[in-house]
């Protein structure tokens, strides 16, 4: 047995408590096995020999400190394997810090081995790591068959040990990165939802109001050498509607995603009179479920809308029933739209939520679209 055997450490390994500015200094109390070196080096200070086997100790401490920092740097970055750019240099160097050592103060150097080890571990994945420590293990066996050096079976086992320990530690890193960037990857896909949700919902607004804003514009330009008063009720309800529209579009900014099923009514009364169709709507509401009456409020806007767009319609009606809404017209179904549009999309994605479905038929002549929940 060596009269300079290093103790089995975890060399540059915290412990879970060590965090933030702390974490340096934990990891360089491990450095205390490189004082055999250190003190063989300065049991020599008169030759030559002794001063560089504490210049090397000195400089292998300062290389491994560096590399930890390095690689605590690349966790916090969620960095899991850090490039071999800047591992394999850090490597080189601590290895041939550690040979110019054992080959200056002998076998207290070994200690550094455990170092470089550990070093392995934290910067290569386990495939390639766990053979590299296997191998310093062997080594370092095979160097105990020295005259002059004791067995090294104590060194060899610092090694496994310290090795195997970091092996743990950073899995249970790598499980915490994997986790943090899970948790990274649902909030980036909330935040899209959410953008999704809110463009959809602008959409829907807009298009409804922007349409009937453009019909009534025609109108009020049609009428201005026919029937100037008329004209000048155009032109009011434009000006109303133009501020009913920026102020739904207030509320989808601030998050209120809820509109009335009556209110969708009385829109689009109003829009399909601008549009000189005919109207034929339910005067009471009462009849619908409250958890169903966001859901058809969308629906009456959603198919007024295409109406008023597509359909060239003479006539349009709105049947509503405790379990259904739908809207009907008599115009060209080939105008109306049956499956795409980003309008008839997140109509889909609503009634999903609360277990309905859209249908839309051709009635030839006409088109329907009605949300049904069974």
């Amino acid at each position: 047995m060596s009269k300079t055997e290093p103790v089995t450490p975890v060399p540059g390994v915290s412990t879970p408590g060590s965090t933030g500015r702390m974490g340096p200094l934990f990891a360089a109390i491990w450095l205390f096995f490189l004082l055999n070196p250190l003190l063989e080096g300065w049991q020599h200070r008169d030759e030559a020999r002794g001063l560089l086997g504490i210049a090397s100790t000195l400089a292998f401490a300062g290389a491994y400190m560096s590399l930890w920092v390095r690689a605590r740097a690349d966790r916090q970055r969620l960095v899991d394997t850090p490039p071999l750019s800047w591992s394999l240099p850090y490597l080189g160097v601590l290895v041939g810090l550690a040979a110019v050592t054992i080959a200056s103060v002998g076998e207290p150097g070994l200690a550094c081995v455990v170092y470089v080890s550990v070093a392995c571990v934290m910067v290569f994945p386990f495939r390639v790591a766990a053979p590299i420590a296997v191998g310093l293990v062997v080594g370092t066996i095979a160097l105990g068959a020295r005259e002059d050096w004791g067995s090294q079976v104590g060194t060899a086992f610092g090694i496994m040990a310290a090795s195997v320990a970091v092996f743990g530690m950073r899995a249970v890193m790598t499980r915490n990165i994997d986790l943090v960037n899970a948790q990274l990857e649902n909030a980036r896909l909330a935040v899209d939802n959410e953008r999704t949700r809110f463009a959809r919902d602008l959409h829907d607004i807009l298009g409804h109001s922007l349409t009937v804003i453009t019909v009534k514009a025609e109108l009020a330009q049609k009428l201005l050498d026919v029937d100037l008063d008329r004209a000048r009720t155009e032109l009011a309800d434009l000006e109303r509607l133009s501020r009913d529209a920026l102020h739904d579009v207030r509320r989808a900014v601030e998050g209120y995603r809820d509109i009335t099923l009556p209110g969708e009514l009385v829109r689009a009364r109003v829009a399909l009179r601008a549009a000189e169709i005919e109207a034929e709507l339910p005067n009471s509401t009462d009849d619908v479920p409250t958890e169903l009456r966001e859901l058809f409020a969308w629906t009456v806007r959603e198919g007024v809308t295409n109406v008023i767009r597509h359909s060239g319609a003479r006539r349009c009606e709105v049947v509503l029933t405790p379990t259904s809404a739908e809207v009907r017209d008599d115009g060209s179904a080939t105008a109306s739209p049956e499956q795409g549009g980003s309008g008839l999309a997140g109509l889909r994605e609503r009634a999903a939520e609360v277990g309905a479905s859209v249908v839309t038929r051709d009635l030839s002549p006409g088109f329907s679209l009605s949300v049904v929940r069974p």
